[in-house]
């Protein structure tokens, strides 16, 4: 079954056109990430998914219901963390909760039912004022507050940009648990490895359309499997060692003089650690770093995107 399905979404305002055309599936149960550059249209595409905006084309239906003509219904059936947070700082987690809680139209021994099973379940026991939280903390209550009524599609616009790693993990982690129980994801963000740790599926969004869509592993396929990477220590020999990597390789090899590195995509991997570090053993070039690797979605990503693109005026910020 598909939670979150676009076709043809198209946003502009005036004569800047935010959406192009977006197609987008996204099936029950799963993390899709949506990636792209900044003014991408990423932003506007969750707005119009979850009834903040009115698309200017097209059509887009969550957990069945149309955005324009069926608005209570998709609300009723979504949860929406976006890019910065929405809980009252001068109130307690439990606080903050229990008033969402209400806001749902939840009675009080409900609410505070509620707002007592997710505090346990985001680990949230600080009895303190929200605004003495930190980062990690505030961004679990604020998932937390988007969960009061369980809805089964989420979306997470950029939910953990400015966290440090230990509470980005935390978030990550709590993600899974909620798609383990059956909730359905759509994350935007601009943490290459968050797609890559979380998404099933990823779309890839530039100029307002998606341009490309797989797993993380059918996108990194796209750039011809294996890299090799190799790493020596005089910069002055780095062109001898670019051309040694391109005998064993099977595309164009990538140089980076500042890393002293070349790169380059390989069709026989044990062949590439045969050969190249024999051949630049001979050419008396010193290697400090041999490596054959998968590419990153990193790579994929800037691949993808390489044409430029001016961004968006009509991008917005949630």
């Amino acid at each position: 079954m598909t939670a979150v399905l676009a076709r043809g979404l198209r946003k502009t305002y005036g004569t800047k056109t935010a959406l192009d055309g977006l197609d987008l599936d996204v099936g029950e149960g799963t993390v899709c990430g949506l990636l792209g550059p900044n003014g991408a249209g990423k932003t506007t595409a969750v707005r119009i998914l979850t009834t903040l905006l009115r698309p200017s084309g097209g059509r887009a239906e969550v957990a069945g219901h149309d955005v324009v003509r069926r608005p209570r219904e998709v609300r009723r059936n979504i949860g929406l963390v976006g890019q910065h947070t929405a809980v009252d700082e001068l109130l307690t987690g439990r606080q903050n909760l229990e008033l969402f809680g209400r806001l749902h139209h939840l009675g009080a021994a409900a609410a505070r039912a509620r707002a007592g099973e997710l505090l346990e379940r985001f680990g949230l026991r600080h009895d303190g004022p929200a605004k003495d939280y930190s980062g990690g903390m505030r961004r679990r209550l604020d998932l937390a507050a988007s969960l009061i009524l369980a809805p089964p599609v989420l979306f997470l616009d950029e939910p953990t940009t400015g966290l440090d790693p230990r509470s980005r993990t935390e978030i990550w982690r709590a993600v899974r648990e909620l798609v383990a129980g059956g909730t359905t994801v759509l994350l935007t963000t601009q943490y290459l490895e968050e797609a890559d740790r979380l998404a099933d599926r990823v779309a890839v969004v530039d100029a307002g359309r998606v341009v490309a869509e797989g797993t993380p592993d059918e996108l990194k396929s796209r750039l011809g499997g294996d890299r090799l990477d190799v790493v020596i220590r005089d910069p002055e020999r780095l062109a001898e060692a670019a051309g040694i990597a391109a005998r064993a390789a099977g595309g164009p090899v990538e140089s980076d003089p500042d890393a002293r590195r070349v790169s380059a995509p390989v069709a026989d991997r044990v062949k590439a650690l045969t050969e190249v570090p024999a051949a630049l053993a001979a050419a008396g070039i010193e290697a400090e770093d041999i490596t054959v690797r998968r590419p990153t979605l990193d790579e994929v990503f800037l691949t993808l995107t390489a044409t430029e693109t001016p961004a968006h005026a009509g991008e917005e910020r949630a």
